[in-house]
């Protein structure tokens, strides 16, 4: 959420950031309107509270008091509920408020205008046609997305034998190479409460992408961050304490809604689908140095797995609203001829911690709000990339070495 003061000081920076984020749902001027009323009808319901709080004393000697104090009594709890209500409805537009923008963020419009920063990798040269990942799977028996639709729907699919293991094994290793790195590690609930996905900011700006428990305050997780980030709400941490660098394996759940075409073939782009995720608790100042490690993480991995990839800086039209500033690593993909994102990285400053209030605390006592990065580490895009770069002529796909301890196999063929 953005900093209500920004708005009162400043509020054509706002207006300029809805206006470059295409916000149109919110009318700044009327919301200032509202804050003004609300700051007016406070500072009453203040006044009228230290009034009764001071004639309250006199109360056991002045029966006139005792008349004032019960009809300041009811004034407040209706101005009380008043106030009550007018914050909603201002807490409600906020909401409705994109975060912030990092200076170098680019223009654009869709992930066509993301600049590119830099590239790793040689392109895989083949002497046949390469085929996609949907293509190998089934050939080789080891994506099995039909059983998937007739067990519960189209976009929802098995891994199954040599397959299965080799994406175990992806996931294996990257939370191993992680903790390595001083990532705690857990095991989280696939389910969060709206409060949590409000905080996080999934709600309001995505909700058609969430599946909703009939019935239920819960939804499924669309990824470990919702509830990764959610785990320090209403907390204060201890500013020595940080960063805190937190890392899981969850399932994710996503609707998906409106997603049609070429790029939806196969299991990259799915309902269910399996992920690492990195979460950074940090102080203000160190938020842009932790975004940076999150990248190198996300690049070591795909450099010890030898994919080929590029990073790009995410445009303004291609950032989601609670990103200040993002980067994608995409892995290039042969049988789709061209690069795919396998991962995303992004700062979002103060945005989520303000929303849940997770705060920090220094030895002076001074406090603020702490700064999230959220950055996937692998999901099961990049067990399709391995097996697009590493097919053979044959049909085969080769195991990356590093993932060999833990499939046991080097090689996966029909």
């Amino acid at each position: 959420m953005i900093d209500i003061k920004i708005l009162r000081n400043n509020p054509e920076k706002i207006k300029l950031n809805c206006k470059k984020r295409s916000v149109t749902n919110i009318d700044i001027d009327k919301l200032l309107g509202m804050d003004s009323d609300y700051l007016e009808l406070l500072n009453n319901v203040e006044n009228i509270r230290a009034k009764r709080n001071r004639l309250s004393k006199e109360c056991k000697t002045n029966p006139e008091a005792r008349e004032i104090v019960k009809g300041l009594k009811q004034e407040l709890s209706d101005k009380e509920a008043l106030l009550n209500e007018l914050k909603a409805k201002i807490n409600q537009q906020m909401a409705w408020l994109p975060n912030l923008l990092s200076p170098d963020v680019p223009d654009g419009n869709d992930d066509g205008d993301n600049e590119e920063l830099k590239s790793w990798g040689d392109k895989p040269q083949f002497d046949f046609e390469p085929l996609d990942h949907q293509e190998l799977g089934e050939k080789l028996d080891i994506i099995d997305t039909k059983r998937g639709g007739k067990v519960a729907q189209s976009g929802f699919y098995f891994w199954k034998g040599k397959g299965a293991q080799l994406a175990s094994a992806l996931f294996f290793w990257t939370q191993q190479e992680l903790v390595k790195k001083g990532f705690t590690l857990f095991s989280t609930p696939c389910a969060a409460k709206e409060k949590t996905l409000y905080g996080t900011g999934y709600l309001p700006f995505f909700a058609d992408q969430t599946y909703q428990l009939e019935n239920e305050d819960l939804a499924l997780i669309g990824t470990s961050e919702q509830v990764l980030v959610a785990y320090h709400g209403d907390e204060i941490l201890a500013s020595e304490s940080l960063p805190l660098c937190y890392t899981a394996n969850t399932p994710c759940f996503r609707t998906e809604a409106g997603s049609y075409g070429k790029e939806t073939r196969g299991i990259f782009r799915v309902h269910q689908f399996q992920k690492v995720e990195q979460i950074v608790f940090c102080l203000p100042e160190d938020s842009e140095t932790y975004h940076e490690l999150c990248l190198q993480n996300e690049e070591y991995l795909l450099q010890q797995l030898n994919l080929p990839y590029r990073v790009v800086n995410v445009c303004i039209g291609d950032l989601g609203a609670p990103g200040y500033k993002k980067y994608d690593v995409d892995a290039f993909f042969p049988g789709f001829g061209n690069y795919r994102e396998v991962c995303s990285n992004t700062n979002l400053n103060d945005f989520q911690a303000r929303r849940l209030s997770v705060r920090y605390q220094d030895n002076n006592g001074t406090k603020g709000i702490v700064h999230t990065i959220s950055a996937t580490a692998v999901t099961d895009r990049v067990v399709c990339a391995i097996m697009e770069n590493f097919q053979q002529a044959d049909g085969s796909i080769i195991v990356p070495n590093v993932l060999r301890p833990y499939t046991g196999f080097d090689q996966i063929k029909s």
